[in-house]
């Protein structure tokens, strides 16, 4: 970890860095679980499938709500402007 000894900022900046990619991560996956979920089960959803969308929705918001309060930025997600 020399790097971080030169500038303490890095520590800041290499954990935002890391929790923003975590977080394109888990909203891929929420994206993929309710395609699958509809693609499947056209309306007529499975529980299991359900709770699997639910809990990638709620790892989303848990990990968005952290980077706020970080105050940590990403890149821009095209995803974000085409809704």
């Amino acid at each position: 970890m020399p790097l971080f000894k030169k500038d303490p900022h890095q520590v800041k900046k290499y954990g935002d860095y890391r929790l923003m990619n975590t977080i394109y991560d888990v909203k891929a996956s929420w994206n993929h679980a309710l395609e699958t979920e509809q693609a499947v089960y056209e309306g007529h959803t499975d529980s299991e499938l359900y709770y699997r969308a639910k809990l990638q929705e709620k790892k989303y918001m848990y990990l968005y709500e952290k980077a706020r309060k970080r105050n940590a930025h990403g890149q821009l997600n095209p995803g974000v402007i085409q809704q």
